[in-house]
């Protein structure tokens, strides 16, 4: 019998605020809450965002999911570039001439140079003919909407993250908020384990590109400064992944990041769930993490024609000034997509060991499918790999959950807000739901809220879908009053208000997470509610094992609870171990049948069975 990934825990950040706990979740469907339940979501918020208290409700609203790129990022209209300038001599009978300090002459003298000192410290230079040279210069960006974190927080301040990129600071955040969610110490879980039963898959779709990675490592040389030695490794896209390893859990597992542009998150979760299906990892640590609202990947995004560019939205709405809030519009009248910045983790175990450790149970991940677009024109374009991946998805549901149970699923749809994805996308479900007689089928799109975080995007929709199932709304498209007449529909109910799904969402028996990333990287994963998993559980188990499970499961929601008070307060415990607890050869001991670690209770033992055994007779 087959393994089943278990959602235990998870935690993040995004332009919604911190993901544990369904904080985020909250902020996106605030309209529809209490003030009981949106009473904690302030109150975090204020501590998230360094207000004083939770009054300003407004000031907080305003200052969370999209909005118009606020100064601590960089100032859009006044974004700083360098311009090529040719200079020569004013008189063309006469060579140009300046005077410049000796230290600051090129190492190369270029062939029409002269120079002569003057003081020792100082030099004339003669030019014969041209000279270039690169001025400052500044322009304003066209796009000024994005996904930022909420207003006033830095993850920086949180642990000592010095000559870090924002991403992976971010991914340290976004890891300890999910380890500390589960409500069980992390040492406590490996006791139950060995140390390479665990794995972490985690990426960034692009990279580390603030000045302490790739943008600080390519624009050096040429702004006069100097590379540093970590500009380099940190730009790397596992890094977010290195780095949960090497700081915060001490992991000695399979480790990996599987890049797929927009669908790198469940290519990893793809990974994560592998692992836990053959066996080899029992506890697997998931996630995505990119800072990117950086002025040239928003150029990069422009060149390629993918932004919503402010004069773009301004024309949909009939009006000269932009409205930054709505600047995303999946599968309406829309212009692009909203770049945006985010981490998110999941914390994923064997069943087996979910029940035994009486882990708190928020859903299951029974598959996660991937294809590619085969043959097309444009590598940038959509092509059939998306098709698969859905209608995959449906037919596991349909063989879990039944022919009516396929019925009770949501979609999360990738909704990049572009007009091409609110075709192709609205295309694909429509003929997935008509397969398999769905006759409307729920369509959310919450990068209406956040953006698109690009390789926590996925994560980003694991959290939405994971709050459905604790208050019982899946998200409205909150940015659109209608869908576009070429979007596809005679099958698919897309929300435009919070859709009620019942108490606990009970409704709802699944949902499929759908991804489509540039150059053909399609993915979708079924997420299976936590009733239905409890219930499944329960026919592998018994009764009895559940009723010690949840025995078990008070105190573990006790510890997480109090964390989560904590946390409101802005004590978020960011766990980051940098020198400690480190190993070298003389602290293993390696035997014929296993490794004993220093650092680890339980010792790693080989597999004894001969896999190929059929063909060694």
């Amino acid at each position: 019998m087959q393994r089943l990934p278990v959602i235990v825990g998870f935690g993040g950040i995004n332009a919604a605020g911190r993901a544990s706990f369904h904080h985020s979740y909250r902020r996106m469907v605030h309209e529809a809450l209490n003030d009981e339940e949106l009473n904690p979501m302030f109150q975090g918020l204020a501590s998230l965002m360094n207000l004083e208290n939770d009054q300003d409700k407004q000031y907080m609203l305003d200052h969370t999911l999209i909005r118009k790129i606020e100064d601590d990022l960089f100032d859009v209209n006044d974004i700083k570039i360098h311009k090529k300038t040719t200079l020569k001599s004013e008189h063309d009978d006469k060579p140009l001439t300046f005077v410049t300090s000796q230290r600051q002459l090129p190492t190369n003298i270029p062939d029409n140079w002269t120079v002569e000192e003057i003081d020792g410290k100082q030099v004339k230079v003669t030019v014969n003919g041209e000279m270039e040279v690169m001025t400052h210069d500044s322009y304003k960006i066209a796009i000024t909407s994005a996904g930022q974190l909420p207003s006033g927080f830095k993850a920086s301040k949180f642990y000592n993250s010095a000559n870090q990129p924002k991403g992976l600071q971010l991914a340290v955040f976004a890891a300890s908020d999910a380890l500390h969610s589960v409500g069980m110490d992390w040492n406590e879980i490996l006791n139950h384990i060995q140390a390479d039963q665990v794995s972490v898959y985690a990426g960034s779709a692009i990279g580390q590109f603030d000045n302490f990675g790739g943008k600080g490592l390519f624009q050096a040389l040429y702004r006069g400064g100097r590379v540093t030695s970590k500009q380099l490794p940190l730009l790397l896209s596992q890094m977010p992944a290195d780095f949960v390893n090497s700081y915060v859990i001490n992991s000695a597992g399979t480790t990996g990041a599987n890049i797929g542009a927009c669908a790198t998150f469940l290519y990893n979760l793809r990974q994560g769930v592998a692992d836990i299906q053959s066996g080899k990892a029992r506890v697997v640590i998931v996630g995505g993490a990119d800072a990117l609202v950086e002025p040239e990947i928003i150029e990069g995004f422009k060149a390629m024609g993918a932004l919503s560019e402010d004069e773009q939205i301004a024309a949909l709405d009939g009006t000269d000034t932009v409205d930054n809030r709505r600047a995303s519009r999946p599968f309406a009248e829309n212009a692009g997509f909203v770049i945006a910045e985010g981490a998110q983790f999941f914390i994923l175990m064997d069943d087996e060991l979910a029940v035994k450790l009486g882990a708190t149970i928020y859903g299951s991940v029974p598959d996660v499918y991937v294809n590619a677009d085969a043959n097309k024109k444009s590598i940038s374009s959509p092509g059939i790999g998306n098709y698969l991946t859905v209608a995959k998805c449906a037919a596991l549901a349909r063989n879990i959950l039944g022919e009516d149970g396929v019925k009770h699923t949501f979609v999360q749809a990738h909704g990049t807000g572009t007009p091409q994805n609110r075709v192709t996308e609205s295309h694909i479900l429509n003929e997935v739901a008509k397969a398999f007689d769905i006759e409307k089928w729920p369509v959310a799109a919450i990068k209406s809220y956040v953006g698109h975080s690009l390789g926590s995007a996925g994560g980003d929709q694991l959290t939405a879908t994971l709050g459905v199932w604790e208050y019982g709304y899946i998200p409205s498209i909150n940015t659109i009053d209608k869908i576009a007449d070429d979007v596809y529909d005679s099958n698919l109910e897309f929300c435009l208000d919070h859709r009620f799904a019942g108490d606990k969402g009970n409704e709802m028996k699944g949902a499929i997470l759908n991804s489509k990333g540039f150059g053909g990287n399609n993915a979708s994963g079924l997420i299976l509610s936590p009733h239905v998993t409890t219930q499944m559980l329960e026919n592998k188990y018994g009764k009895e094992a559940m009723q010690a499970h949840q025995q078990k499961n008070q105190a573990i929601k006790k510890s997480a609870q109090d964390y989560d008070q904590r946390a409101i307060k802005g004590e978020y415990d960011v766990i980051y171990h940098f020198g400690t607890s480190v190993m070298g050869g003389d602290d293993l001991a390696v035997t014929n049948k296993g490794i004993k670690l220093s650092e680890f209770k339980n010792e790693m033992l080989y597999n004894t069975e001969n896999p190929y055994s059929d063909f060694c007779k």
